[in-house]
């Protein structure tokens, strides 16, 4: 393999010049040399330093992105558009799974402030955690302090800017779908407590239910993981509870194949026995069967307008770029009216 000092012997130069040259230096260089360097770069398939690079050029080039798990199809979904973005602008995306540990979203935080990457992005939802969210933000603030910036997607205690999806209107669109189909017995599969996702769609449902003047007893309400084996746990759990209910509202889609997979189990018919509806529509829910009536959020546009606040120089420091983002309705064939 060839190293630093046979390019610098092979192009007629110093090492120190045939760094500069190799890892983007702003220190100037004649075209001649340049040309001579790069051409014995390619000659002798020299592969550089990439820590090296970061140390010699004048800006940043890693953009860290933080997710809970980018296995799951909701941060599958934004990786793809964040990462987009930040191939056209020539950025390696470095990914971090937290796997919903608050401790470990800390560290990273201070891992890629360690790497100095150029941007980070916060993809998974905020907590209810005070005492994290206040540890969290202030290591952002330090980050923010040495020129770094950040952007986050969702609700969270950090000031600064954040591409918003409407989680609570999207709640009143699935509740309010339901009980237009005059569904009165609803069971409802949230997703983790500690989440700020969770609380904001629960509370759309809420006041759909109270405007449609019906109840959403915290019996009827069993909290999962957002995945499809603790969705159909959850979805076993209410059936038990209250065989009655005619609906099960999952509040995401992995969720809800997982309540069609234990309806499924059960020779119960979806939507004539039970509807089931999901939130988030990511890419399988139209080839289940039946087809998932859910909650569209565009999750590839959430994460290419996240990383495009990351990586745009903001107008004007002092006010934070919030961008809210829209949900609605998606009507396919596992909702219907109640028997």
């Amino acid at each position: 393999m060839a190293t630093l000092a046979d390019v610098a012997r092979r192009a007629g130069v110093s090492p120190a010049t045939a760094s500069r040259i190799i890892n983007g230096s702003p220190k100037p260089v004649t075209d001649a040399l340049r040309e001579r360097v790069l051409a014995a770069v390619e000659e002798l398939q020299y592969v550089p330093n990439a820590h090296a690079q970061l140390l010699a050029r004048s800006h940043r080039t890693a953009i860290g992105v933080i997710v809970h798990d980018v296995s799951d199809p909701y941060f599958a979904e934004i990786t793809r558009g964040l990462q987009r973005v930040a191939t056209a602008h020539g950025r390696l995306v470095i990914i971090c799974n937290s796997y919903r540990d608050p401790v470990k979203e800390l560290e990273y935080v201070e891992l890629l402030r360690a790497h100095q990457v150029a941007a980070i992005v916060l993809a998974g939802s905020g907590y209810h955690d005070e005492e994290f969210t206040k540890a969290l933000d202030g290591k952002l603030r330090v980050y923010e302090s040495t020129g770094g910036r950040v952007a986050v997607i969702g609700r969270h205690e950090h000031a600064g800017d954040a591409v918003v999806p409407d989680n609570e209107m999207g709640g009143y669109l699935l509740a309010s779908h339901l009980y237009e189909l005059g569904h009165e017995q609803i069971g409802v599969i949230a997703g983790p407590k500690q989440l700020t996702t969770t609380t904001d769609r629960l509370a759309g449902l809420r006041r759909a239910a109270r405007e449609y003047g019906r109840k959403l007893p915290a019996s009827c309400v069993a909290y999962a993981d957002f995945d499809r084996t603790s969705g159909a746990d959850a979805a076993a759990t209410l059936l038990d509870a209250e065989p009655s209910l005619t609906a099960l509202a999952a509040l995401n889609d992995s969720m809800a194949i997982g309540a069609l997979s234990l309806l499924r189990s059960r020779g119960i018919a979806v939507p004539e026995r039970v509807s089931v509806i999901g939130f988030d529509d990511m890419p399988i829910a139209r080839d289940v069967t039946p087809a998932l009536t859910t909650v569209r959020l565009p999750l590839v546009d959430m994460g290419a307008r996240a990383m495009t606040l990351a990586l745009e120089e903001p107008a004007d420091r002092v006010a934070p770029r919030i961008e809210q983002v829209g949900a609605e309705l998606v009507r396919r064939d596992s909702t219907g009216a109640p028997a």
